[in-house]
């Protein structure tokens, strides 16, 4: 591990450490508020930001992939010595299906709604001390609106795993991150491709030429990486190189950052890249999402600048008014991105609409680091 890494370790850990108080109990609490007071709606040629239309319902699932192509450190010790032959993720699967409950909830093994030639999927990366169960309220708008979400849980930065290990520093762990995020794609197409797979559920389920990657804090880092970082993971293996003959379309970054150590540039393919990132966040100062979007030099880019939210609450459902518009603009992302949607109303002037809460930048015009207001960072409750 490069000593650059090393030194962000112990400060990221402390931001981190407390985001999972925001718990699933209050975003889904603030996410039916929210659906109480924004109208719900299609979008229409007004394109007013409000949360999209619920086509679905929600169907959760979980399924087990093991790697075996990876030996990777255990950082359930310390020093970190110990090599495992192979690497267990559980991954959660939240998926359309027609037990519609109004949008405040979800069917766990409810079957899902078939569809020709699959849904796009949405590859989520979590934060570190939390799951993806944290995000419930943003996965499942997306998967309302007609997406598939394949979370995996992360061995160290889960919350469960950062529990069984109180005395060990197992955020490093996020370098081998990137590549579960690819082994977990692979493994979810070929499920769905292979009635007789481990993974029955998803069966038919996903079209292949259509995914996005997607992640929070630590989360987006790793997404970051897999998807333009020209380094070595731990491995010796290039990042470039697990991304190859996956057709990601679409890359999102929230409250993100970029590993400096390491070059970063865009993918031959260049996927379409939304970056979302507060003014105010106190976990992942703003600098450091702006860095890496001014970094990625394509035009299909599009910066939402939050002006008064926090860490993690535009992204689990606590801060109504951020999640609203990152719930609408995000799918209206990913409908351009993955399905070629062709909307009325730009994206850019979607997230414009109410600039007392974001302001978005699109292709080469990014956020402004100067007069950004200086924040004590200390991740504190979100």
């Amino acid at each position: 591990m490069n000593v650059t890494w090393c030194r962000r370790t112990e400060r990221r850990r402390r931001r981190y450490r407390n985001a999972r108080r925001c718990s699933l109990a209050m975003a889904t609490t603030c996410f039916i508020a929210m659906i109480l007071t924004v109208p719900l709606g299609a979008e229409t040629s007004r394109d007013h930001l409000s949360t999209p239309a619920a086509l679905f319902g929600v169907g959760i699932a979980r399924c087990t992939f093991v790697d075996h192509t990876r030996s990777v450190l255990s950082y359930s010790t310390t020093p970190y010595r110990v090599l495992s032959p192979s690497r267990t993720l559980v991954t959660e699967i939240r998926y359309s299906t027609n037990s519609f409950d109004g949008g405040t909830g979800e069917t766990p093994g409810a079957l899902p709604v078939a569809r020709n030639g699959g849904y796009p999927m949405i590859v989520f990366a979590h934060g570190y001390d939390v799951t993806p169960d944290t995000y419930a309220a943003l996965l499942d708008t997306w998967v309302r609106a007609g997406f598939v979400v394949v979370a995996p849980f992360f061995p160290d930065e889960s919350a469960p795993a950062v529990a069984a290990q109180p005395r060990a520093n197992t955020e490093d762990d996020l370098a081998n991150e990137p590549g579960d995020l690819a082994f977990v794609t692979r493994a979810v197409l070929a499920a769905s491709a292979n009635e007789t797979s481990n993974c029955p559920l998803v069966s038919g389920l996903v079209e292949p030429s259509e995914i996005a990657l997607a992640g929070h804090s630590d989360g987006a880092m790793a997404v970051g990486m897999l998807a333009y970082d020209q380094g070595l993971n731990p491995q010796g293996i290039n990042y470039s190189s697990l991304r190859t003959g996956i057709a990601y379309r679409a890359v999102i970054i929230l409250s993100g950052a970029e590993d400096r150590s390491q070059s970063y540039a865009a993918e031959a393919s260049r996927p379409d890249l939304f970056v979302a990132q507060s003014l105010l966040d106190q976990c992942n100062p703003f600098r450091e999402g702006a860095h890496l979007y001014n970094n990625i030099h394509q035009s299909n880019k599009w910066f939402l600048e939050l002006q008064r939210a926090h860490h993690l609450t535009p992204f689990d459902g606590v801060d109504v008014a951020a999640f609203g518009v990152v719930s609408a603009t995000i799918i209206r992302f990913l409908r351009i991105s993955l399905e070629g949607a062709a909307p009325s109303t730009s994206l850019g002037a979607l997230g414009n609409q109410r600039p007392e809460i974001a302001r978005m930048y699109s292709g080469v015009i990014g956020p402004s680091l100067h007069n950004v207001p200086k924040v004590r960072e200390d991740c504190g409750p979100n």
